[in-house]
Parts: C-alpha cells; sequence; structure tokens
C-alpha cells in the first residue's frame, strides 16, 4: 500500500528536549513532533502511518494508546502515530511538559523519554513503531527502575539509520547523530 501522508524533504518536525530529572532519564537526543501528516482519520490514516513506518524500517508493532501512568522505555525508541482523537500527554516525566497531539500527529520518543497520557477523546487511537530489531521493549516506571541500570540500556541504543516518517534523510537521522 502507498502511503497519502505528507513526509518529502520539507517536512521538519518540533523538537523537545528533557532533562534528566533523577526518575526519567530522558534523552541527550530531541523528541520529534510532526503535526498535520494527514487529513485522513481512522482504518486509512492507520494503515497510511504503517505503511510509513515499514518503508522507512520501523515496523508497526500495535494499536492502542498511552498508559495513564509515567513510565520510559530504556531499550527501545518508539513512534506513535495518531489517527483518531486528540489526547494530552506529559512528556519527560512527572515534572514534564504537556503537549497536544491531534489525528494526523506522530511523536517520536528516543529511549528513556519519559511519557504519560492525562486526558483524551473517547476516539484517542494510535499505531506505535520501532526501529528493526527493537520490538521487544521494556517498560520502566519512575521510582520502580534503577535510573543508573536505566542509563546504562538508554546509551546502548543505537541510533536507527531512518526516520519512521522522512527517512533516510530526516529529521532524526540529522538532529540524533
Amino acid at each position: 500500500m502507498t502511503s497519502r501522508l505528507e513526509t518529502g524533504p520539507s517536512v521538519e518536525p518540533e523538537t523537545h528536549i528533557f532533562d534528566d530529572d533523577g526518575r526519567t532519564p530522558n534523552s541527550r537526543h530531541p523528541v520529534l513532533l510532526y503535526r498535520g501528516l494527514t487529513n485522513e482519520t481512522g482504518e486509512a490514516a492507520a494503515a497510511d502511518f504503517e505503511a510509513c513506518f515499514a518503508a522507512n524500517r520501523w515496523p508497526p508493532q500495535w494499536r492502542g494508546g498511552v498508559f495513564a501512568y509515567h513510565h520510559f522505555h530504556s531499550n527501545a525508541h518508539e513512534a506513535l502515530a495518531i489517527y483518531a482523537g486528540e489526547a494530552e500527554l506529559v512528556l519527560g516525566g512527572e515534572s514534564g511538559q504537556p503537549i497536544r497531539l491531534g489525528a494526523g500527529g506522530v511523536v517520536i520518543l528516543p529511549a528513556g523519554t519519559g511519557h504519560c497520557r492525562v486526558e483524551a477523546s473517547e476516539d484517542f487511537a494510535l499505531t506505535a513503531a520501532y526501529p528493526d530489531g527493537h520490538g521487544d521493549w521494556d517498560l520502566c516506571r519512575p521510582g520502580e527502575t534503577s535510573p543508573e541500570r536505566a542509563r546504562e540500556r538508554i546509551a546502548a541504543v543505537p541510533i536507527p539509520p531512518q526516520d519512521p516518517i522522512t527517512g533516510a534523510d530526516g529529521a532524526l537521522v540529522r538532529l540524533w547523530r
């Protein structure tokens, strides 16, 4: 299937950097936030996002929402594409920044970045992807995970060769190297 997303070389994401707060390590790499990549919603948008992810070597793994508690993944980067509804997430840990996301948007979370859903519309839904070989992600919670051990695992996660939206010449490749 061919994707109908706006993904050309001129598509640039917002960037957000979050410091280690002692409980949530976050990352030296910026969070990437693409908005308005499609006007489609529902199944058509989900299929387009998943086709784009797969073409850029970030195989889609699951569909659903975001946990309503603070957590992070220490062994994998994560891409979340919203295909229906909208939500407010807090990124960066318990004292992080609230960010509103709606259908057509994608957030790319480098390993270690805290995230939590604070509110969502009833129809909020997303599809998630991880770089090739990193689909076996862990679930770490502040206060339950050793920050030192998490930092070691985060440091070992390689930078993917492609941005899940814009490919080999995309923002992730330029900004994370």
